[in-house]
């Protein structure tokens, strides 16, 4: 007789089934999260209405520093090639922010036109005014890194509260909407010049929730001695400690990111290696986007939850007819009660509460008799979200990540060291005798042979016991000697000859001098006598 109340309730348990996660993400969007922030004026609080672009935008890369810490440099640097409307200097040159993307021909956008374009990310930016947009562009011009991400060049910050009054805009909350909206920031300092001024420690505040995204460069460290660098990186990290109240340790990448030759080249290895694991970090966006996007779209949904209880506790206390601003200073002055209140009651994390300083300002410019009372549908449609489509979703984007080629970003900078000579690690390590035509074990095999000797090999061999009594006095894990006994012993007879023992002792030495073991073995480190052995 009620059989549709068991349909209705089978609807709301079972997700919604999506072509692609991007798809997924609109739909979600617009018709169970954006109907209880627009109820609730969480625009008007938070951050402006998610767009179609916002979901479909490549990967982005927000730069922040202080001026003439390198950021619009280290853009070059990764293009290897000049964007319009960039100038570099030692003064304050970049006074614009400069979305950096691909298009098929050279150009500048001005800012007023970048709000009107449906198919960019930034029709929101509107809000912030024509002091802000005749301070934003964007450079256009076909470059292959651009194929896969774009990256944001911001003005370089400065010290004083003069030159902060004269921007005439909110310069943090221009950086606030933009870290909601990036894949990855980069704060750059200088070696040299390592105080945060007022103006950059509120800047970092401001991305407060968004520390997973933040990665910092001390760039132009080819300039002081490695004594010094010691003691700036100490200092950076400090100084980090005080601003970013994470348990984490933020990860710092050490170099000098421009094309120009080192000043002070005795840490060269150590640039060369961290270069590496900042280009693996940002080349792997392409590959996280779909996964960050989701992210977001979770942070978004827990904070308009928490600001939908907000606003429906503070009209429940509004008295209908008399003593209304009175009623209004007082909840507003004993918000943080109102914060412990609901938290206690819906089980919310206080790390999920908005700035309390923040809520108390914004709120004074409202009027508190017209915000909404709790409307317990819009909540449910939003966990109905966050508890079954979103697990669908999770399912999707691992589908299409199996799916889809490996994507990652390509040109410039990034394809400069894979193959040759100048490759990370190139002739370093395992790579050690790739060009030579003699044996680069064949150095040291003499020395290896007189242990070899004393083993008491039988007919030219020595058992894995016996080679074991010899190779644990490296004191090496069992599990890395384990893998070195894999690889020396090619024809997998449980037994090394003297050409196999000398192998192991070099792979021994390759690992103690702080270099990784080849998955296989290479080419020019199988022994003379075996390489018909691998040929078959």
């Amino acid at each position: 007789m009620f059989s549709w109340l068991g349909t209705d309730d089978r609807r709301k348990k079972d997700p919604e089934v999506f072509q692609t996660v991007s798809d997924g993400l609109k739909k979600l969007y617009k018709t169970k999260l954006l109907p209880l922030e627009e109820h609730y004026k969480f625009h008007e609080f938070h951050s402006p209405a998610l767009e179609d672009a916002d979901f479909d935008n490549k990967p982005m890369v927000l730069l922040v520093g202080q001026y003439s810490t390198g950021k619009t440099s280290f853009i070059r640097y990764l293009l290897e090639q000049d964007f319009p409307g960039m100038r570099i200097g030692p003064e304050p040159t970049t006074d614009s922010f400069i979305a950096v993307m691909h298009g098929d021909t050279e150009g500048l956008i001005p800012g007023n036109a970048l709000v009107v374009d449906p198919k960019k990310p930034f029709r929101k930016l509107n809000a912030f005014g024509n002091a802000f947009l005749n301070r934003f562009v964007c450079a256009q011009l076909p470059n292959p890194v651009l194929e896969s991400i774009s990256v944001i060049d911001t003005p370089g910050i400065l010290s004083g509260e003069k030159q902060r009054i004269s921007r005439g805009y909110d310069f943090a909350a221009v950086l606030e909407w933009f870290a909601e909206r990036v894949d990855r920031i980069i704060l750059l300092f200088d070696a040299h010049k390592l105080d945060i001024s007022d103006e950059f420690s509120e800047v970092i505040k401001a991305l407060k929730n968004h520390e997973d995204k933040i990665r910092v460069v001390l760039n132009k460290a080819d300039q002081i001695e490695t004594q010094q660098l010691m003691r700036v990186y100490g200092a950076l990290m400090w100084s980090l400690g005080k601003i970013v109240n994470t348990p984490e340790v933020i990860r710092v990448y050490i170099g000098s990111f421009w094309s120009h030759p080192l000043l002070i080249p005795d840490n060269r290895k150590l640039f060369e290696a961290e270069e590496q694991d900042l280009f693996k970090d940002i080349q792997s966006l392409p590959r996280n986007a779909a996964l960050r996007k989701l992210n977001d779209l979770i942070k978004r949904a827990r904070l308009a939850k928490v600001h939908a209880y907000i606003i429906s506790s503070l009209k429940k206390e509004m008295p209908s007819v008399f003593g209304k601003e009175g009623k209004k200073k007082e909840l507003i002055n004993s918000l943080g009660e109102i914060y412990s209140r609901i938290e206690r009651e819906h089980q919310i994390s206080p790390g999920d509460f908005p700035n309390l300083k923040k809520m108390q300002e914004q709120l004074n410019a409202h009027d508190l008799n017209k915000f909404q009372p709790l409307k317990l549908k819009l909540l449910d449609s939003v966990d109905d979200m966050l508890a079954h489509d979103i697990a669908g979703l999770m399912v999707l984007v691992r589908q299409e990540e199996t799916n889809r080629p490996q994507q990652v970003v390509k040109g410039g900078a990034f394809d400069g060291t894979l193959n040759g000579p100048f490759g990370h690690g190139y002739g370093e390590g395992a790579g050690e005798g790739i060009d030579e035509a003699e044996w680069v074990v064949a150095r040291d095999k003499p020395m290896y042979d007189e242990i070899f000797y004393t083993l008491s090999p039988v007919n030219g061999k020595v058992t894995g016991a016996n080679a074991k009594k010899e190779m644990v006095k490296s004191k090496l894990p069992n599990t890395v000697l384990g893998k070195i006994w894999k690889l020396a012993d090619i024809d997998k007879d449980g037994m090394l000859d003297d050409e196999e023992f000398a192998l192991a002792n070099h792979l021994i030495k390759v690992k103690l001098e702080g270099h990784e073991l080849p998955a296989d073995l290479p080419s020019h480190l199988i022994p003379p006598s075996k390489r018909k052995i691998t040929a078959e």
